[in-house]
């Protein structure tokens, strides 16, 4: 379970304020809302890469916000991949291995099996540079389960993908999801996204979190005007209110 109470990160312009969240054990979870609103942000604190002004990270009742990042049980996929030019697909894999508290029995054999169940063994030897949209993500997205973490965090991972690819890794991440059991933080502005993969799901504007709770709830029983107006939902927050 991951508890985020009265989490405050203060930028120069721009602050994220007394957000509140609870995501259970196994969930996938939708961090919804539109560009600028402050998504990535509770995203990179989580993972430890921002420091926050104030609140608590817990993960399964433990406290997180002091520890490095390697030492969360996190891992994180973003947009564009971030692997490294220089390394090869199966060495961008096994990169985080060596950083891990808790050892891999056989590093070699998980490297192996994650490339053949993402469908990228025959790149192992290829260099980002060579790759499409969907094998970095693919890539990157065998690096992150490479260290077996207790939470995927999901930073927009399909935004730069063609409809094609994107939708074929749609299809995985939900797979992955209900065959590893993973607890996964999602952020998207993507309406079908959230929908076919989200469980619970929060909407941000404003670095203020406007409404959350199960997915079908917020597109159907919109609570805020902001929200309605977002989801495309305007009538029923209006029939609700009458």
């Amino acid at each position: 379970m991951i508890q985020i109470k009265d989490l405050s990160i203060h930028l120069p312009g721009f602050a994220v304020e007394k957000v509140c969240l609870t995501i259970e054990e196994g969930e996938f979870f939708i961090l919804l809302g539109p560009t600028g609103a402050g998504k990535s942000l509770i995203l990179e604190a989580l993972a430890g890469l921002l420091p926050i002004a104030s609140g608590s990270l817990r993960l399964h009742g433990k406290e997180i916000a002091h520890l490095p990042p390697e030492k969360r049980d996190l891992a994180i996929v973003y947009q564009d991949g971030a692997l490294f030019p220089h390394l090869t697909v199966e060495a961008n894999i096994a990169f985080g291995l060596r950083y891990m508290q808790k050892k891999v029995a056989d590093p070699k054999k998980q490297v192996h099996h994650l490339m053949e169940r993402l469908g990228i063994a025959h790149l192992r030897r290829r260099t980002p540079l060579t790759l499409s949209g969907g094998e970095k993500q693919r890539t990157a997205l065998a690096r992150a389960l490479a260290i077996e973490p207790k939470i995927l965090l999901l930073d927009e991972p399909l935004s730069a993908l063609d409809p094609t690819t994107r939708g074929e890794m749609i299809d995985l991440l939900k797979e992955l999801h209900q065959e590893r059991s993973m607890t996964c933080l999602m952020v998207t502005h993507d309406f079908s996204e959230a929908q076919f993969l989200g469980q619970s799901m929060a909407v941000i504007q404003k670095g203020r979190i406007e409404q959350s709770g199960p997915v079908h709830d917020l597109f159907h029983q919109p609570k805020t005007p902001f929200v309605a107006q977002f989801l495309g939902r305007k009538e029923a927050f209006y029939n609700q209110s009458a």
